[in-house]
């Protein structure tokens, strides 16, 4: 492969329509990852070379999707404030784990989980279609997911946006367009900190994920307006069908690997 920085010009293009197509996913559901990871490896990254890459362009999506649901009215950022924090520390200590920790045991437990909420949204039909009470209050609730959903993200990452909207869901009550909103809030946090780590650790490739990054910042908007337009009925089914795509992938790889 050719340095990255010496990409042929087609190459810019496609990193650009890469991040566009991942970024409007993303917004609405969640998965891009599904997507940008592979084409970061394909190109030539090493894997944690792809991931720390992988965060930079994903801080230009999840943020431009996050302010399109603030501006629309689905995402009160008062609310977000600590879980924006803790999400943030998660995420740190995530990426530091990552260096001396092998995540491949992650890449086995995460697709099963994911298809058990799969499986646990089809027997629940009218679930996420309207807010409803509750289940713990704001502030225990980003205690636990804010770190524990920060760290995984930092570490290894596929699947959190599914995690994060499945907890508003079904612990705070969150009907499915506000649940994406918040989940974008949590995905900036956790994106721009591991950033920063990686960064530091001079371990991202700045202009292939700044390529990626433009097409994620026009997806971001764009997937957002979407699903406040269509609202819970339209995101439910995406999140669903992305959710399995994420675990049929990851149980995919994991059986490569043996």
């Amino acid at each position: 492969m050719p340095p990255l920085s010496d990409l042929p010009l087609w190459a810019w293009p496609v990193l650009f329509a890469v991040g566009l197509v991942a970024g409007t996913v993303d917004a609405i559901a969640g998965g891009g990852g599904l997507i940008t990871l592979p084409t970061l490896l394909g190109f030539g990254l090493p894997a944690p070379a792809a991931l720390a890459t992988s965060k930079l362009q994903g801080v230009f999506g999840s943020g431009a999707a996050a302010w399109g649901f603030t501006r629309r009215g689905a995402v009160d950022l008062r609310e977000c404030r600590l879980g924006f924090a803790l999400s943030a520390l998660g995420a740190v200590g995530g990426a530091v784990a990552l260096r001396s920790v092998d995540p491949q045991f992650l890449g086995t437990l995460i697709p099963w989980l994911l298809g058990a909420i799969v499986i646990y949204m089809i027997f629940r039909p009218r679930l996420g279609e309207t807010s409803r009470h509750h289940r713990m209050e704001s502030a225990p609730f980003y205690l636990l997911f804010g770190l524990g959903l920060g760290f995984y993200d930092g570490f290894f990452g596929p699947g959190v946006g599914s995690f994060w909207t499945i907890a508003f869901v079904t612990v705070l009550g969150h009907d499915f367009v506000r649940a994406a909103g918040h989940t974008k809030v949590m995905n900036f946090a956790s994106n721009l900190a591991a950033l920063a780590f990686f960064a530091a650790a001079g371990a991202v490739h700045w202009l292939p994920g700044l390529a990626m990054g433009a097409g994620q910042l026009v997806g971001g908007r764009l997937g957002a307006r979407l699903a406040l337009q269509r609202g819970a009925r339209f995101v439910r089914p995406i999140f669903l069908g992305m959710a399995a795509l994420v675990a049929l992938k990851l149980i995919y790889t994991g059986l490569g690997r043996r």
